[in-house]
């Protein structure tokens, strides 16, 4: 419906309309005037009353126009096609045709939607998209996918719409291990130290450790030795290999344990040894007991004791002197000095 306002006075105008130039169509439309407006009525309106409707107001002679241009639009029709292009991972890729009958106006775009198989509900994933081609992403791992397309304008979305005709399955990515033709390196060597025995010199009563280290692929078989005798069995050694660090613990030794040792390393590709020498010795030193005014004799500390000086000591057996000329050495304090004997 049209609505023009008349302008007031006597005479009355006469009032007439045109569409497109060209007379009403009386079945289509119909027109009412009155003393204050002129109306123009379409029944059922179609694309085809689209155009420029034209009013002529005529008054002795005179005449005046006035023109408007109407556009009747409806739903889009759906997309002409779509096809699904591609699938891989979780992704899905779409392609689909303009629709042939926009609405008579420019469409506002694409409605996308995907429907898992299993539910069969819809779901929008884009929405006022304009491209006709899209990727659409974060699909669920397991599930088969179907999608449709709508044309959408200024009166809505299309009545139908294109929907794909085969599923989109996403399957479960294949993680297994492939073969490169990697050639596997033989890592297997025979024995060889890497840090050999270093000679030792121990104190007895007090435990002492031996130490090596060797590489060897497969691991070897460590065997210990003392003068070229297998000493594995003994309780008074203690044997040990970790990380190709190879200990030996002499417990409490004795100057009967001093020798020549040897550690032994066997694999199926070869042995290799390396050995030491261990020396087990008491520190022997000799000093002298002074008294002002008294005899001085000459002392050893052996093994942690005093004793007399032999005989034939570098020093004589008894002098006279001061206690300032006669020092014991430094390491005897004055609650260690024995008694002179008698």
């Amino acid at each position: 419906m049209l609505a023009a306002p008349l302008p007031q006075g006597k005479p009355k105008p006469q009032a007439s309309w045109t569409h497109n130039g060209q007379a009403l169509d009386s079945q289509q439309a119909s027109v009412r005037s009155g003393d204050q407006d002129s109306i123009l009525f379409i029944r059922k309106a179609r694309r085809s009353d689209s155009g420029c409707y034209e009013l002529t107001l005529q008054l002795e002679g005179l005449e005046a126009k006035a023109a408007i241009d109407i556009l009747v639009i409806e739903k889009p029709a759906p997309p002409g096609s779509i096809r699904l292009l591609d699938v891989w991972g979780c992704n899905a890729a779409l392609e689909w045709t303009p629709p042939q009958d926009t609405g008579n106006t420019e469409l506002l775009g694409y409605t996308v939607q995907k429907a898992d198989k299993k539910t069969g509900q819809w779901f929008t994933v884009l929405e006022r998209y304009h491209p006709t081609t899209c990727t659409l992403s974060n699909l669920i791992v397991g599930n088969s996918y179907s999608f449709r397309v709508f044309s959408e304008n200024q009166c809505g979305l299309s009545d139908s719409a294109a929907v794909t005709k085969e599923l989109a399955h996403i399957q479960k990515a294949d993680i297994g291990a492939k073969s490169t033709g990697f050639t596997e390196r033989d890592f297997s060597e025979p024995p060889s130290f890497t840090q050999p025995l270093a000679d030792h010199r121990s104190t007895p009563g007090y435990s002492t450790q031996l130490f090596c280290s060797v590489r060897a692929s497969p691991k070897a078989k460590i065997t210990w030795m003392k003068n070229k005798m297998d000493i594995q069995g003994d309780p008074k050694y203690r044997a040990l290999s970790e990380q190709g660090v190879c200990t030996l613990e002499i417990r409490k030794p004795s100057p009967f344990d001093s020798g020549v040792y040897t550690c032994k390393a066997v694999n199926v590709l070869g042995e290799a040894s390396v050995d030491c020498h261990l020396e087990v010795k008491e520190d022997v030193q000799v000093g002298t007991r002074t008294n002002v005014g008294k005899e001085v004799a000459e002392f050893t500390v052996a093994g942690g004791m005093w004793h007399p000086a032999p005989p034939d000591s570098r020093a004589p057996s008894r002098r006279q002197g001061p206690a300032s000329q006669r020092l014991p050495v430094s390491m005897v304090t004055a609650k260690e000095r024995p008694p002179v004997p008698a």
